[in-house]
């Protein structure tokens, strides 16, 4: 199993912090990762991206011309990235940041109604982690108690209190990917 990842967005959507624990959950459970933020002054309005990769074996490098996922949270994402998934990949997106949904045939694509969703169970802050729980359920490649468990080790031990309404944002997330 090797998956390789984009994930992009406006900075402040937890773009960055969705890949950090995606790749942490890879380590937890014995995989080979990368984790690659692309970031600077767009990290507060502008657009962010990471590229993630998780392997049974060894990467050869973490730098990445095409995507087997990209999860594209904002027009401008989807404008850059849509044309590097691989043919028969996969893109995720929130229709919330796209006005022009992906157009290409030849990927499986799949929305997930995040921003709304968090925003109407009042849960803004667990945005990111629905949209890595829509991600893990069309590609489960780490388990959600891995998952949990790299929450746990990115958060200060001051906001350990959040961590179950993180894990309900992730199992919504799994319920309202089409």
């Amino acid at each position: 199993m090797k998956e390789e990842i984009i994930i992009s967005g406006f900075g402040g959507q937890g773009v960055l912090s969705m890949g950090k624990i995606l790749a942490y959950a890879g380590l937890m459970e014995g995989k080979e990762v990368t984790w690659m933020p692309a970031y600077g002054p767009e990290q507060r309005g502008g657009t962010a991206n990471v590229t993630v990769i998780v392997s049974d074996e060894k990467i050869s490098s973490p730098i990445l011309s095409q995507y087997d996922t990209a999860i594209l949270l904002n027009q401008p994402s989807l404008d850059k990235f849509q044309p590097k998934v691989k043919p028969g990949g996969t893109i995720i997106y929130d229709s919330f940041g796209i006005l022009e949904p992906p157009t290409r045939s030849d990927v499986s694509s799949h929305e997930i109604d995040a921003m709304n969703t968090a925003a109407e169970m009042k849960m803004m802050k667990t945005f990111n982690m629905m949209i890595l729980g829509g991600f893990l359920k069309l590609h489960p490649i780490v388990s959600i108690e891995s998952v949990m468990k790299a929450l746990k080790k990115s958060l200060p031990e001051r906001h350990w209190n959040l961590l179950p309404m993180n894990e309900e944002a992730i199992r919504k997330g799994m319920e309202i990917i089409k």
